[in-house]
Formats: C-alpha cells, structure tokens, sequence
C-alpha cells in the first residue's frame, strides 16, 4: 500500500504531508497528488528514472510525451526556450489555471519527458496543494492524470487506489476534485496556436486571446 499523506485542516499538519510528499518526489519516487480537475502523478521532471517510473505505473505508450507544473513564471523560463508574446498573454490572462501549454523544450530536460519531441506541455496549477507541492520540491513536477491509459480520470484517494494501489508510493490525499472538464492543450510553438485538446477552456477563449494580443502589435 503506498503511503497516504492526509491533507488535513491544520496548517501545520498540511505542511508536513506536502514536505513529506516533496521529499519522496526529490528523492525519485512517484507521489499521487490533487489538481484543480483530477488527480494527477508527480515525478521529478528533471529525473529521467523517475519519469520512467511514470511511464509504467501508466502503462503509457513511450512516444507520448508528459506534461509538467511549474511554480511560477520566472521558474518557467528554465525549462522552455523562445516563447512569443502571444503566448505570455495567454499565461497572463489563464495561469494558474487548466490551460496546458506546449513550448519548445529546454535541452536539460530529459529525453523520455519530451518523447523525443523537442517539445514540452505546462502550465501552473491553481489548486493550492498543488501549488504548494511544486513549490516544496523545488523543481518541476510531472502533471499527467493519476490512472492508467485509457482509463477514466480519478477525482478521489479511493479512485487512484483502485487503478494504481500497490505500485504508487504515496498520494496527497485532499479528498474529492473538482473533476469537470480537463485542462486545454494549445500548443503555441505555432502562429497561431494549435488547440489539440479542448477543455476548461474553450478553444475560442484560447484563440480570441492570442488573437486580440496579435493586434496590438
């Protein structure tokens, strides 16, 4: 069973259970934690074995690339290169919050992140554990959804149990998610920007924003 790190209502026993967590991610493992839709996996993303490590628990197919949580945007710069200014609107108007978006990726990260892709999905997350967490470890975190490929999203500690149970190491357990739609994925390598998944955010909201930034020049 893996270790279940109780998000409780005392600041300084909700502390605990986020460094607990943070200190297992750091150390390779791979911990289930709460987002502002479903549960998600958190590695270290600058960890090629603990990505690895991602990719089993998921039975994720390798050529799928993973996406990532940073702290904030100047944490944001380390890990993306070249991003327009289209695009820092598009963060400006939805970070934190479910907009995922796919930039081309700093060389140190590694390989099996990026799928060989030369690219790199993040965003900032909204929901305050999360936050917290990504900020705790210190470094970016893996963000792909608690379950196995192909299986439904997990909102609760029970659900991530039930598909991924023994082979997890522990989960940050802050109770039911909001669920809902996904996170949007826009990739923004291009102009304008592909949606290649639309969710929270429409894909409207996605292109009326980069457009309106477009036209101010």
């Amino acid at each position: 069973m893996p270790l279940i790190l109780k998000v409780e209502k005392d600041p300084t026993q909700r502390q605990e259970a986020i460094r607990k967590a943070a200190r297992l991610i750091r150390h390779g493992s791979v911990v289930a934690f709460p987002t502002e839709t479903f549960y998600g996996l958190a590695a270290l993303a600058t960890d090629y074995n603990a990505i690895a490590k991602v990719y089993l628990l998921k039975r994720r197919a390798i050529y799928k690339s993973l996406s990532i949580l940073v702290a904030d945007l100047s944490e944001l710069e380390n890990w993306i290169e070249n991003l327009s200014r289209e695009a820092r609107h598009l963060v400006t108007r939805f970070w934190p919050g479910p907009l995922t978006l796919v930039c081309s990726a700093s060389k140190e990260l590694p390989p099996n992140l990026t799928a060989g892709t030369g690219k790199i999905a993040v965003r900032i997350s909204s929901h305050p554990v999360a936050q917290a967490l990504v900020q705790e470890v210190g470094g970016p975190i893996t963000a792909t959804s608690a379950n196995r490929s192909g299986s439904p999203n997990c909102r609760s500690c029970e659900e991530v149990l039930s598909q991924l149970g023994h082979e997890l190491e522990a989960i940050v357990d802050a109770g039911l998610t909001p669920g809902g739609k996904v996170s949007t994925i826009a990739d923004v390598t291009t102009c304008p920007p592909k949606v290649l998944r639309s969710g929270a955010i429409s894909a409207q909201e996605v292109l009326s924003c980069w457009e309106a930034s477009a036209q101010k020049g």
